[in-house]
């Protein structure tokens, strides 16, 4: 058996408790070089769903796409070909922080762009449209009732 000629990726992280950490990393695709006649394959973007942040993660759980013969797909009901950008603030950067958030995810099927920031909970049947940024300022708290339709809105302070 033969080994594969890899590089190592070095990545330097802080531990929750702050100790410092050395991550070390192989780049799987970075092995295509160990085989002979090796080819890759373009594949659209529309044919993958990649979830590596809980933004992802709010977009694919929405009402945004459907799934169908096992395959996500974007939501006949949405007016756009493009999905919105979501940008969630650290509150929401593990997942199980990020569901505690959430009564049940919001209906996003009209929603251009949100941004969250701050200690922010979301209670069920809320609908977000348009452009919706809601900011709670460090030691404040904003509920989202349930039942609430923000279209094109800046919600910030305190709000519970």
């Amino acid at each position: 058996t033969s080994v594969m000629q890899m590089e190592v990726i070095v990545n330097l992280k802080t531990l929750p408790s702050g100790m410092a950490v050395i991550q070390l990393e192989e780049a799987v695709g970075a092995a295509i070089k160990n085989f002979d006649n090796a080819a890759g394959l373009r594949v659209p973007r529309h044919r993958f769903l990649p979830v590596k942040t809980c933004s992802d993660l709010l977009m694919v759980m929405s009402n945004l796409y459907r799934m169908q013969s096992g395959i996500l797909t974007m939501s006949p009901e949405r007016n756009f070909n493009t999905v919105p950008l979501v940008k969630l603030g650290p509150h929401f950067n593990k997942v199980k922080e990020f569901l505690h958030r959430f009564d049940n995810i919001p209906d996003l099927l009209e929603l251009d762009h949100l941004t969250v920031s701050g200690d922010v909970t979301f209670g069920p049947n809320v609908v977000l449209k348009g452009t919706v940024i809601i900011i709670a300022n460090h030691g404040d708290r904003i509920d989202i009732p349930a039942g609430a339709m923000l279209e094109n809105k800046i919600v910030s302070g305190n709000l519970r």
